[in-house]
């Protein structure tokens, strides 16, 4: 049986690997790509209606009327962003992650400093993802990464982000680089550099191959903030 399947999987019509791939877990639908180089060019069609479907099935409604989801440009690359959004299960009790995915609400709770991962961590590869305030900054305000090692909440109001060995931050009140509790420097570096306003787009770089960290700032790049293990 699998060996007719593997003869006769390149002639399937899309229409038909549509109907077919509809009814499969999303899980099932990488194996499906290693069937045949026409399968993988089908699956190569980030809008095609497999794609579709899956994204109007795992991704709420709220979602795509978030604006920083608007600007990605297929379903498969919707679904993808969706799957790395706040994971409402890794976050400090003091953080409410709104039914869309992509906004974190920090509940006004004195003397404590909270923070939230993402869905899906990184060890290989380059990634990139977006940031934005949308309101004061507070005392601290730090965008970074982290291992799941590192805390999520703590007493008082402090540099969380950073504060240990497992989490690298950049400090947007004061633009400093923070790691393992200790200050790196002022980023990005520039005589006088602007602090950042409320609203503007912070994209954070992850270079597990080169190991380095850097950022950019409504689309300009600032420079490595951080390198090496």
């Amino acid at each position: 049986m699998e060996e007719d399947l593997m003869e006769y999987a390149p002639n399937i019509p899309d229409n038909v690997l549509e109907l077919i791939f509809s009814f499969l877990k999303l899980q099932d639908l990488r194996n499906c790509t290693l069937v045949c180089k026409s399968w993988y060019r089908f699956f190569c069609d980030e809008n095609n209606e497999v794609w579709r479907a899956q994204c109007l099935q795992k991704v709420p409604a709220e979602a795509f009327k978030n604006d920083l989801l608007t600007v990605v440009p297929t379903y498969k690359a919707k679904l993808r962003a969706y799957f790395h959004a706040w994971n409402p299960f890794d976050c400090s009790r003091h953080v409410y992650i709104k039914p869309n995915g992509f906004t974190l609400h920090r509940n006004p709770v004195a003397q404590s400093t909270d923070g939230s991962r993402g869905k899906i961590g990184f060890k290989h590869g380059r990634h990139a993802w977006e940031v934005r305030w949308e309101g004061p900054l507070g005392t601290v305000a730090v965008v970074g990464i982290a291992t799941k090692d590192a805390a999520i909440q703590c007493h008082g109001y402090y540099a969380l982000l950073g504060a240990d060995d497992q989490s690298w931050g950049w400090n947007l009140v004061d633009n400093l680089l923070l790691h393992n509790g200790d200050a790196h420097g002022i980023y990005p570096l520039l005589n006088n550099a602007p602090k950042y306003k409320v609203g503007e787009r912070i994209r954070v770089i992850l270079d597990c191959d080169e190991n380095t960290l850097s950022f950019e700032k409504n689309y300009e790049f600032l420079g490595v903030a951080f390198t090496g293990k």
